[in-house]
């Protein structure tokens, strides 16, 4: 008796761990589920969080810039301000000033020696200015070669203050510029960005109701096959219970065997039918718990597939093409295209027109170029304003212009045509959504008239008045109109998700 209880208690515990092991899910935890489990909805937020970047670094052209360059350079040669000749002349300063000394030196020497012969003949003695000579023209050779030197060693300080010493150049700039004209691409550039954005919170949208649109299909496919198999259950039940019947009457001889192989085979057409029903229902719900991001072999239960009359609100809507036109993302992401294009051509044409732009820095080198080249950094301020006026390009920008004129035309006119598009569906949709209220309507009726018709059917049969076929046909014509009614209330449902896909509304 204790292991019996324990067995129990086992079964009792893995049946309840096992009821809990299934989740209930409703349309909406489903929506909520897929909305966070598909990758394009996040690829589409990532573009989204791009466009927002883009529109923020699209502000910053209207702000001034700063960069700093640096640079180190090494060159064979150095630059020289002096010519070689110039360096030649410089360094033998001296000696050339010397040779011209000693020429004058000379010409005094003959000089004073004319002057002395002279002065001998008129009795004078030479002596004198024979000595006097020859003291001079030692002073003056003495006195050449001293200014040889100094002036030589002079010379070559000189050549050697103007060497620049280039080889090894090291310069720096901080440069800060500021927009003042670009021909109006600055500001084309910050609303194709603007535009941007928004076209990729309308995909973003876009993605969104698509993404719903699929969820709520998968999910009232899982429900309508659902309730299509609990159908075919009460379906298999009760011609078994029919088949048990007839050959019960069979053996009392009131039946034929050939109307007890009749019945057979309904049973197994009902069987048939119930093991397709299952099998598109395991189907379904694995498409289902691949949307919402659950393993494909999960224990899942919908909400609406056990209750026993669906809850279906019947609308009648009014056509409104303005609604759709005014919320579709689809066509507000075809106007963003349009826009973006013709902020394109802007920035085009913006590249023909006079830019002007305010400049100013401060700069070092070294050598440093102010002050002799010396080798130490020194820089200087600057300001200044840069002026571009395109000339000639041979008609490139005019071609450029052209041509982003034709893609704003095609966009234009694949927006008008999206646009008809959308009236005819919105059109459709309405029209299906009518239709399907008259189905379920025309459903509900054939409902009551299969069970008055399957009442009379089997009071008939027990009565021993009508034949098991007529029974049986009876009971086809419930189960065809139980069918079409859980066929009406998921088309009901699904074309008021399919008015509001078109109207912009489903959220």
């Amino acid at each position: 008796m204790k292991r019996i209880f324990t067995f129990g208690f086992l079964l009792l515990a893995l049946g309840q761990g096992a009821a809990e092991a299934q989740q209930l899910l409703s349309l909406d935890s489903c929506r909520a589920m897929a909305l966070r489990n598909n990758k394009q909805m996040g690829v589409q937020q990532l573009k989204q969080d791009i466009a927002a970047n883009l529109r923020k670094s699209a502000r910053t052209k209207y702000l001034p810039h700063v960069s700093a360059i640096g640079s180190y350079q090494f060159t064979s040669e150095e630059i020289s301000i002096l010519n070689n000749e110039q360096k030649g002349k410089l360094s033998n300063l001296g000696t050339n000033l010397t040779g011209s000394l000693s020429g004058l030196g000379n010409t005094l020497q003959t000089t004073l020696g004319q002057m002395g012969t002279m002065l001998g003949q008129l009795g004078v003695p030479a002596e004198a200015f024979q000595q006097m000579a020859g003291q001079l023209q030692q002073n003056m050779q003495q006195t050449s070669t001293n200014m040889a030197g100094l002036l030589d060693s002079e010379g070559q300080k000189i050549v050697d203050a103007f060497r620049t010493d280039t080889r090894h150049i090291f310069a720096g700039s901080v440069l800060v510029t500021q927009p003042i004209f670009m021909g109006g691409g600055i500001m084309a550039l910050n609303k194709l960005a603007d535009i941007n954005e928004e076209f990729a919170n309308n995909s973003v949208a876009a993605r969104r109701q698509g993404i719903l649109y699929s969820t709520d299909q998968a999910y009232w496919q899982v429900v309508s096959l659902k309730h299509k198999k609990k159908l075919a259950e009460s379906y298999l039940e009760l011609i078994k219970k029919f088949d048990t019947d007839v050959q019960r009457m069979i053996e009392e001889g009131v039946a034929t065997r050939s109307e007890g192989l009749s019945v057979s085979v309904k049973v197994n057409e009902a069987e048939m039918t119930l093991q397709k029903v299952d099998d598109g229902l395991v189907l379904s719900k694995m498409l289902l718990c691949q949307m919402i991001g659950m393993p494909m072999n999960e224990e899942i239960t919908l909400a609406d597939e056990d209750v026993e009359d669906l809850a279906v609100v019947t609308l009648h809507p009014q056509l409104n093409v303005e609604q759709a036109v005014e919320n579709r993302a689809e066509l507000k992401m075809l106007d963003n295209v349009v826009d973006m294009s013709k902020q394109a051509t802007n920035i085009l044409k913006a590249a023909n027109l006079p830019q002007v732009a305010l400049m100013g820095g401060y700069a070092v080198s070294n050598p440093n170029v102010l002050n002799g080249f010396e080798k130490k950094f020194g820089g200087f301020w600057n300001v200044g304003v840069l002026v571009r006026v395109p000339i000639w390009n041979w008609g490139d920008v005019a071609y450029k212009v052209r041509a982003a004129k034709g893609a704003t035309a095609i966009a234009a006119l694949e927006r008008d045509e999206a646009r008809e598009k959308i009236e005819l569906q919105v059109n459709q949709n309405t029209f299906k959504v009518d239709e399907a209220n008259k189905r379920l309507v025309m459903a509900q009726t054939g409902i009551e008239r299969a069970n008055e018709n399957l009442r009379t059917a089997n009071l008939g049969f027990k009565e021993g008045v009508i034949a098991p076929t007529v029974v049986m046909e009876a009971q086809t014509a419930w189960l065809q109109a139980q069918s079409q009614l859980i066929d009406a209330q998921i088309a009901v449902k699904l074309s008021q998700v399919d008015l509001q896909k078109a109207l912009g509304t489903l959220y």
